[in-house]
């Protein structure tokens, strides 16, 4: 039988008795009562919040109350915009009043950037609905709008379009809603009331471009209109006026919500008046064309360009400078497109075939001198008292100099003449031989004489710019041997360098007659020979002659510099070299007898024939640049003329005429018919 194993029962919890049920509930309690240490705790809390409660509430009050108008102020200068507004630029005069240059009101498209669309695709669709609109490509609104990106000037209007036609203008104004950001505004452009005339010294106006070395100084800011070529830029300190200021309101997101409202009316350009005639500047340039037409009768047909200066040799006043070809200023007007430039030249791609129009080629254009220089030569041999004036010296159809080691023969223009000649016959019927004779003196001066010839070429201003108010001009060189060894050094000429560096008698004999390395500008020489005519003092070119503000009054100006004389020149040695200009137009032999014999006003002056290589379509070669330069009257003279024909032959039959046509204009006489013409 199993056993079995009983197990004892387990204990059971002891329940508290009666008497300690008290002490627990006692202790639970004493768990949650406020002690002071806890008091202490809360009553810093309270005080911290009510003193962060106080400062919040004085504050709010000192910004309401004490800083309140402060702050409204500024937000108002949140939702308002200052705009710049361009001021109508001033009027050129001629020095009788005449208009030159003027403005006449437009009405523009403009574009404010920060008011068009956020979101990109309906931004571009406007861009191409303005497009469209403006008869403007795409591409230029787009750049217009990243240029302004770029100079972080979103709000102030961009033009689109300068001259928008009548019925853009209706079409814009009746779906203004359907285009935000864009206005109509009102605007100037230039106007040129005889078209081509003085085209290159007028120059024309334009937004600033982008690295213009104005901008950010004397007030030129971004999209500025100023001048960008001649007279528009040289004086755009007179005629930019002041730009104006206008408020427009805008939201928080910086787009307009209102119109431009004008606070500061933008003060208009002054006027200029010019020294330049414009009846003898029409004059100038159809005495251009009709000495260009004579060149290309006498066979002469790649002349088609040159230039002509007429200047008081008394004051420097330029009175008209005409260059040839030309251009209509007015493409520059409004809307400038790549086909209105194409088609008068002024692209890249046709400048070539138009002869660069753009050259102003009084200023600017280079070329070898010729004969018209022989009388600095003559100044320099007399100075130098390398020759007699009243001498005979030998004048035939060839000369060989001694000292020229290839025996290169040089010729006389005149190979027939066999004859002794004193300096004013020499000057008078330009006799090459003669000046190559004395061009040889200069070459075998000892070094401790230096090289006569460019130092007097130099006081007389060639070499450099002539410090006028004109703007670009080109230096011209005079060549010297420092300049042959900067010209072919070692390093540009590493094969023939030392042979190539040497001044040979030959760079003597062409510098004496105007030609070799020798260049000058047409401005340079109507300098050259007003100091001839003025007794010695050398004038600085300029054509400012005073400026008005709007109210009529005069704008006090600098006055251009006053003639100086020129160092070491002597008078009577001058008045022979005058004396042989005279014969040039007055005596049967000179060579200018044939066009000024005649002409009821006694001139002085002196034909030049030189030799240019020249790249014409068709021909590459060497052309003879025609040349004539003098002064009337010749015993008081009142204005200088000198006249280039480019490729145009011979100076007596090509731009002798042309000069003749414009003393005629300025003395009123009738201009005569060229005879019998024997010319270098």
């Amino acid at each position: 039988m199993a056993s079995t194993t009983t197990r004892p029962p387990a204990p059971r919890p002891s329940r508290p008795t009666p008497s300690e049920e008290p002490d627990a509930e006692r202790a639970s309690v004493e768990s949650y009562r406020l002690t002071p240490k806890l008091a202490k705790r809360v009553a810093l809390l309270g005080a911290l919040v009510v003193i962060g409660f106080a400062a919040l509430l004085m504050r709010l009050w000192a910004l309401q109350v004490l800083a309140g108008s402060h702050y409204a102020a500024q937000a108002q200068a949140n939702q308002v915009r200052t705009v710049r507004v361009q001021a109508p630029r001033g009027t050129i005069l001629d020095s009788s009043s005449r208009i030159l240059v003027t403005n006449r009101p437009v009405t523009s498209v403009e574009l404010t950037p920060a008011g068009m669309p956020k979101v990109y695709s309906e931004r571009a669709a406007e861009v191409r609905r303005i497009a469209h609109v403006a008869r403007v490509s795409v591409r230029h609104v787009t750049k217009l709008i990243l240029d302004a990106k770029r100079r972080n000037d979103l709000l102030d209007p961009i033009v689109v379009r300068t001259e928008a036609t009548v019925p853009m203008r209706t079409y814009l104004e009746e779906r203004a809603a359907a285009f935000p950001g864009l206005t109509l505004a009102q605007s100037y452009i230039r106007t040129y009331p005889d078209g081509s005339l003085a085209a290159q010294v007028l120059g024309y106006d334009g937004q600033i471009p982008q690295g213009d070395p104005r901008l950010g100084t004397d007030g030129y800011e971004p999209g500025d209109v100023v001048g960008l070529t001649g007279i528009e830029r040289g004086l755009d300190r007179y005629l930019r006026g002041v730009p104006g200021l206008a408020r427009v309101r805008v939201d928080s997101l910086g787009r307009p919500r209102s119109s431009r409202l004008l606070t500061t009316p933008p003060m208009p350009g002054q006027t200029v008046r010019l020294t330049i005639d414009a009846r003898l500047q029409i004059a100038a340039q159809n005495a251009l064309q009709y000495g260009i037409d004579r060149a290309r009768i006498n066979g002469n047909w790649a002349a088609d360009g040159g230039a002509i200066v007429a200047l008081s040799p008394k004051t420097g006043s330029i009175l008209a400078l005409a260059s040839s070809p030309s251009y209509d200023p007015s493409v520059y007007s409004g809307r400038v497109t790549t086909r209105k430039l194409a088609a008068q030249g002024l692209t890249p791609g046709t400048a070539l075939a138009r002869n660069y129009p753009a050259l102003d080629r009084a200023l600017d254009g280079t070329y070898p001198p010729g004969s018209t220089f022989k009388p600095l030569t003559a100044i320099a041999g007399l100075e130098e008292h390398l020759i007699k004036p009243y001498a005979f010296y030998p004048c035939t159809g060839t000369y060989t100099a001694p000292e020229d080691l290839s025996k290169r023969v040089w010729h006389n223009w005149d190979l027939f003449v066999n004859q002794g000649m004193d300096l004013p016959t020499a000057i008078a019927q330009s006799c090459d031989t003669y000046f190559y004779r004395l061009a040889n003196k200069f070459y075998l001066l000892p070094k401790d004489r230096g090289q006569p010839i460019q130092r007097w070429a130099r006081a007389f201003g060639f070499g450099r710019t002539s410090g006028s108010d004109l703007t670009p001009q080109a230096p011209g060189l005079v060549p010297t041997t420092g300049w042959k060894h900067r010209r072919w050094s070692r390093r540009l000429d590493p094969t023939n360098w030392r042979v190539d560096q040497l001044w040979n008698p030959g760079d003597s004999l062409n510098l004496a007659i105007g030609q070799g390395f020798l260049s000058v500008t047409p401005l340079q020489m109507a300098r050259f020979y007003a100091a001839i005519a003025n007794g010695g003092k050398l004038v600085t070119p300029h054509v400012l002659m005073d400026v008005e503000n709007p109210n009529g009054t005069i704008v006090p100006t600098a006055a251009p510099p006053a003639p100086r004389p020129v160092p070491g020149l002597d008078p009577a040695k001058l008045s022979i070299v005058k004396q042989g200009l005279l014969m040039g137009t007055q005596d049967s032999l000179g060579t200018s007898y044939g066009v000024f014999g005649n002409l009821p006003v006694p001139i002085a002056g002196k034909t030049g024939t030189a030799q240019k290589a020249i790249h014409v379509p068709g021909f590459t070669g060497e052309a003879d640049q025609s040349w004539w330069c003098g002064y009337g009257p010749a015993n008081d003279a009142k204005i200088v003329v000198c006249a280039v024909i480019e490729n145009g032959g011979e100076g007596g039959a090509a731009a002798a005429p042309a000069a003749e046509r414009v003393f005629a204009k300025y003395f009123n006489v009738q201009p005569t018919l060229p005879g019998y013409i024997h010319s270098d």
